[in-house]
């Protein structure tokens, strides 16, 4: 019998869905796959829920609800500045992971180039490389450079001067840049999320992608949104007209009422998941587990080489924490594509402080028993 896809047969199960259902089968707490406890906000789910009952519920426009795409440009106007045509400069997508497919598919061709930063979320294949090394990453073939700012995993918020280099690397090699930006309002601290957008010269450049699951704890709802350029946008869009076309009409609407919440509610969001940041941080540092710095998104990566037995990498030691320990971490190594570190893991904080508090106690105890 002839085969399926070589490429996409290749590939495994994604490590979040597999450490997922592995705690799912132990009962475990899972620190792992990155969705909030709670069930999002009821004024939103209300709204999503009064249009299915009141509102339209055939295929909508496939570039997306009118009321959405004027959400999305108000947003980039009114928190960075952007002046952006909502007819010509936006799309709705389904999720972030469809809008950076759309983005792959609409610019690159055979034989073009992609600089891409390790450790990177599994949608696409380091914290930002020296300097040289970044520079000597481009060539003449370049096309596209994807960033991911605030990052998963590594919890790094790029500064302006870090962007202003970036920005001069794609200028000077005619490139475009696609920026998964969905934690754009989770960053901590002094921390401030600049779109690479914003800087000179990169407005014709860029993609930037958000989403409604993180600034509005509704992962489950897949909704994400494109602002790019007509000139970008264009071959983009029909790549969007034949993965998904359209995206449910009723969850478009509820993200614009979402998109139209005052200050405070944005304003509120960096502050709140700050606050179990810093539980999570508190009980690991009783343990000593050393971490790394975290200035924005979900998660903390963690520094286990304590606990790591011999020969084994972090895969195997965050499948015997689910057997032995019943919670859920994801190994780093499933962030890069060469030389991965086998000593680093992720935790998810965007939990219920009895979560964070119920992982705690089990590594805890856990911890407890394992060889000095």
């Amino acid at each position: 019998m002839k085969a399926g896809n070589a490429t996409l047969s290749g590939y495994g199960t994604t490590i979040f869905e597999a450490m997922s259902a592995l705690a799912r089968e132990h009962t475990a707490v899972n620190l792992g796959q990155g969705f909030p406890d709670d069930r999002g906000r009821l004024d939103l789910r209300r709204a999503a829920a009064d249009y299915v009952i009141d509102g339209h519920n055939q295929y909508p426009p496939m570039m997306g609800l009118a009321a959405l795409r004027q959400a999305v440009a108000a947003h980039n106007r009114r928190f960075y500045g952007l002046d952006v045509d909502w007819q010509t400069e936006v799309l709705v997508t389904s999720g972030a992971t469809e809008a950076l497919l759309d983005g792959f598919l609409g610019l690159l061709e055979a034989g073009d180039e992609v600089v891409l930063f390790e450790p990177v979320y599994d949608t696409y294949v380091p914290v930002i490389r020296p300097r040289d090394e970044l520079a000597a990453a481009f060539s003449p073939r370049t096309k596209l450079v994807v960033l991911n700012s605030p990052m998963n995993p590594a919890g790094k918020v790029f500064s302006r001067d870090e962007l202003a280099f970036l920005a001069e690397l794609i200028a000077r090699h005619d490139a475009f840049a696609i920026c998964d930006e969905v934690y754009e309002h989770l960053v901590f601290g002094d921390a401030r999320h600049i779109p690479l957008m914003t800087l000179p010269g990169m407005r014709d450049r860029t993609l930037r992608i958000g989403s409604a699951g993180k600034t509005f704890s509704i992962t489950g709802w897949k909704v994400g949104y494109i602002t790019a350029q007509p000139h970008m946008l264009r071959p983009i869009t029909k790549a969007h007209q034949f993965v998904t076309f359209t995206t449910p009409p009723n969850l478009q609407h509820a993200v614009a009422v979402g998109l139209g919440l005052d200050d405070a509610y944005f304003q509120g969001l960096g502050p709140a998941l700050a606050r179990s940041r810093d539980r999570l941080l508190a009980g690991l540092a009783a343990l000593g587990v050393p971490v790394l710095t975290c200035d924005g998104t979900y998660f903390v990566v963690l520094d286990v080489s304590r606990w790591l037995r011999p020969d084994e990498d972090d895969i195997a030691f965050c499948r015997r924490l689910v057997i032995d320990a019943g919670l859920v971490l994801i190994p780093m190594s499933a962030f890069y594509e060469t030389a991965p570190p086998r000593h680093l893991v992720r935790a998810c904080f965007c939990k219920d402080d009895a979560t964070i508090d119920a992982a705690l106690q089990r590594l805890a105890a856990w911890a407890a028993r394992q060889p000095a």
